[in-house]
């Protein structure tokens, strides 16, 4: 009998093309599919709560699969293991109700960006960071990002230039926090746009670096125009922390 199955998943992006299937591309979500055909003898659909952009990495991805399977959803987690590459892990599978989706089911979610501005290297940090080559003023980011929080046409920090549907989202929280030479900025919000979070943070890290004042974020947003915002930042620093249901 065929039964929806919650997947958490966590893994290291560094090297793959993103979560979404690409025909001749590693991908976490076509590595996972790979695996679980070979589990039930047929092709499977595993849906994501996202799509993280390539070198982009999750502790809390959510996703679901519907299967005919007679293992334990223990056993379906350790067979999931045993056969998925050492940077792709599965922590937990369990039993869904039939309704449940795990990308149209979603309320929220909580990203973490890591910068690191130390006189050193992050050598065992380096592929999980982004290094920075001067110390951002955490203050004037943080008054940024209140103009940021809220609900807003997110337009100009949207990567796809060509996007259809609505701009709008509701980012609720921003927060900087700095431990010792490492930077996290925490964005929790009812979804994300395409590259949304890497332009946030790389407009606020200009805002930080005085190129940008804390009070134009209003006319970026504004704006509707991508070439109103900062650069986007690089994936390495990016991490999928959590998904709300």
């Amino acid at each position: 009998m065929q039964k929806n199955y919650k997947l958490l998943i966590c893994y290291d992006g560094s090297r793959y093309s993103g979560w979404e299937r690409k025909k001749d591309r590693d991908t976490i979500q076509g590595k996972l599919e790979n695996v679980l055909a070979r589990l039930c003898g047929e092709p499977v659909v595993v849906n994501g709560a996202g799509r993280t952009d390539a070198g982009v990495h999750a502790k809390g991805m959510v996703a679901n699969v519907v299967m005919d399977v007679t293992m334990e959803p223990h056993e379906i987690r350790d067979y999931m293991n045993r056969y998925l590459p050492d940077d792709i892990a599965v922590e937990e599978v369990r039993e869904a109700s039939d309704r449940f989706h795990a990308r149209y089911k979603a309320v929220g979610k909580l990203y973490c960006y890591t910068c690191y501005d130390g006189p050193s290297k992050p050598v065992f940090n380096r592929k999980y960071v982004t290094q920075l080559s001067y110390h951002p003023d955490l203050d004037k980011m943080r008054q940024a990002a209140s103009y940021l929080e809220g609900t807003h046409d997110f337009k100009s920090f949207c990567g796809n230039s060509h996007m259809k549907k609505s701009t709008v989202r509701t980012v609720d929280k921003i927060e900087i926090i700095r431990k010792g030479s490492y930077i996290y900025l925490y964005f929790h919000g009812n979804g994300f746009l395409q590259n949304m979070v890497r332009i946030l943070t790389g407009t606020l890290l200009e805002t930080g670096r005085g190129k940008i004042r804390p009070e134009q974020m209003t006319e970026i947003l504004e704006a509707c125009d991508r070439q109103k915002a900062g650069p986007t930042a690089p994936p390495s620093g990016l991490c999928l922390v959590k998904v709300d249901y």
